[in-house]
């Protein structure tokens, strides 16, 4: 017998909140997390984007906060505004069900204004500059936090957040449940799981739509400077859906956007010197196909959920193979086919040879009889282990 909601302890009004929205059987990591995280217990969860986290650790925010409670009771912490956005609009979707309010605070949006709609919130979604910045100026008081959500913790720690988070932290009661979710426990985060968590359940769950289900295809092309936006144009042009275009930096998130739409692809950027406003209608447009290319730097991208997105092309590609599966987790969503392609010029084939390796993409590359990289003996990571390519 399968699993439902019911049966892991959730309530029956939160149930048929997700049953309205057509979510029925629980993901795989909904089922490991949910009863010891409706019991209070910490948690330290891997999870990648994409395998149902969210509704994973929005569940026990909801039931265990009453809506009598003083606020904000507990707290989300994300990496980026975008997330902050999507995890909020997920959680509020079944959090009314209970008569608990979510509260949105994040870089971007007038002081003020924002400290004013979070009075009353029980669940604040927060990235940790603008909290922090809150906190500092007595807006928001974290006094009566009892459970603490770390989502993507990973990129969170990437984005040079620990200060922030750390100084959140301890503003917070000691007595209080903390779950921490990333896509990966080791090194940083493992040490900040150490440190502010007890007795925590672990748990690994992959994407709830793997690649091991063949959602996903990998690719790899090379290409020639010359010849690298004339390539891209000739993919997106054979393209009927919304494809998300990665690439390194900001101005050249705007560069290529502008090339595109010269050659009568319709593309807009994203990244994150834009303010708020331009980049919500930037979303908004991809997210109705407006426009069908979105070319977004990492940091922008991330906590883009949309299930919609086809194909996800490295133009520029991703540093190594953490981010080659966040880049890529972009597609193949909620049972959908999605394919990943990276352009590679010929000073870039080793490097990107290494990161198709550790991202398990080894064959994909190698079919295309691109230089593959030799391997590396032997080499002394920071720690100072020795480990072999």
């Amino acid at each position: 017998m399968s699993e439902t909601f019911r049966t892991l302890g959730v309530s029956e009004a939160v149930e048929q909140a997700l049953a309205a929205r057509g979510i029925t059987e629980p993901f795989r990591i909904q089922t490991l997390v949910l009863p010891d995280a409706l019991e209070g217990r910490d948690i330290l969860a891997k999870a990648p984007t994409g395998s149902g986290k969210t509704i994973g650790f929005g569940i026990p925010l909801v039931e265990r906060t009453k809506a009598d409670s003083k606020t904000p009771s507990s707290l989300v912490l994300v990496p980026t505004r975008e997330l902050a956005l999507q995890v909020a609009e997920e959680i509020e979707s079944f959090a009314t069900a209970k008569g608990v309010k979510v509260g949105l605070a994040y870089g971007g949006a007038p002081v003020p204004a924002q400290a004013k709609k979070l009075k009353g919130a029980h669940i604040v979604v927060a990235t940790p500059g603008r909290l922090q910045d809150l906190v500092e100026r007595k807006m928001i008081s974290l006094d009566n936090v009892h459970v603490l959500v770390l989502d993507e913790a990973d990129r969170m720690l990437d984005m040079g957040f620990k200060p922030q988070v750390e100084r959140i932290l301890r503003r917070m009661p000691r007595e209080r449940q903390t779950m921490l979710f990333s896509a990966t426990l080791d090194g940083e985060v493992g040490e900040l799981a150490r440190e502010y968590t007890q007795d925590a359940s672990r748990f690994e769950a992959q994407r709830h739509s793997s690649d091991e289900d063949g959602i996903i295809s990998h690719g790899f092309v090379p290409v020639t400077p010359d010849g690298k936006v004339d390539t891209l144009v000739e993919m997106l042009e054979a393209e009927e859906g919304l494809t998300l275009v990665f690439v390194r930096t900001k101005r050249g998130a705007d560069r290529l956007a502008q090339k595109l739409n010269r050659r009568n692809i319709n593309a807009a950027a994203l990244h994150g010197d834009m303010v708020q406003s331009a980049r919500e209608r930037a979303l908004e447009k991809f997210r109705s196909g407006k426009v069908t290319t979105l070319v977004a730097t990492d940091v922008a991208a991330r906590g883009l959920d949309l299930e919609a997105i086809e194909h996800v092309i490295n133009f520029d590609p991703p540093e190594d193979d953490t981010g080659y599966t966040h880049r890529v987790g972009r597609t193949g969503r909620a049972g959908r086919a999605g394919r990943g392609s990276t352009l590679v010029l010929p000073d870039q084939q080793a490097d990107v040879s290494r990161v198709a390796m550790l991202a398990g993409h080894k064959e994909q590359f190698e079919s295309t009889g691109m230089q593959t990289a030799r391997p590396k003996l032997l080499y002394t990571s920071r720690r100072g282990r020795r480990s072999r390519w």
